[in-house]
C-alpha cells in the first residue's frame, strides 16, 4: 500500500487538501497534522480529496470525524470530495455522510456547500 501524501493548495477561499495513498493507523497522524494547522492557521474552509485514497481505516475517519467538530467550533467547514464508490460506501455505513457535505469532484465542492443546508 501507498505511503499517505498530502498537497495543500488555496481555491477560491479553501484550502484544498489532496491525499493519496493510504489513511490507516500508521498515517492518520500525518493526516491530523495537516488537518489541525489548515484550521489553525487560514483555513476556516478545507475540502479534503479522497479520490487518490486507496485505503481508508477508523483511524483515518476519526481524523476526519475530529476536523469536522474542529471546523464547526470555529465557524468553519469541512467538505468531502469523494467519487470513490468503495469510500462513499464506507461514509454511508458509518454514517459520516448524514454529517459531512461529500462533492464529486472539486469543481463540486463550492457548489455543494453552498447548496446543502447541513
Amino acid at each position: 500500500m501507498e505511503e499517505l501524501r498530502i498537497a495543500r493548495r488555496d481555491e477560491d477561499g479553501w484550502v484544498v487538501l489532496v491525499l493519496t495513498g493510504a489513511v490507516d493507523v500508521a498515517t492518520a497522524p500525518q493526516l491530523r497534522q495537516a488537518l489541525t494547522e489548515t484550521q489553525y492557521g487560514v483555513g476556516r474552509y478545507v475540502a479534503l480529496d479522497l479520490d487518490g485514497v486507496e485505503f481508508l481505516d477508523s483511524f483515518g475517519l476519526g481524523v476526519i470525524v475530529g476536523g469536522l467538530k474542529r471546523a464547526a467550533s470555529h465557524d468553519g467547514e469541512v467538505v468531502l470530495v469523494c467519487a470513490r464508490s468503495r469510500l462513499l460506501h464506507l461514509f454511508a455505513a458509518t454514517r459520516l455522510d448524514q454529517i459531512v457535505r461529500i462533492a464529486p469532484s472539486l469543481a463540486d465542492h463550492g457548489a455543494a456547500a453552498a447548496q446543502d443546508p447541513r
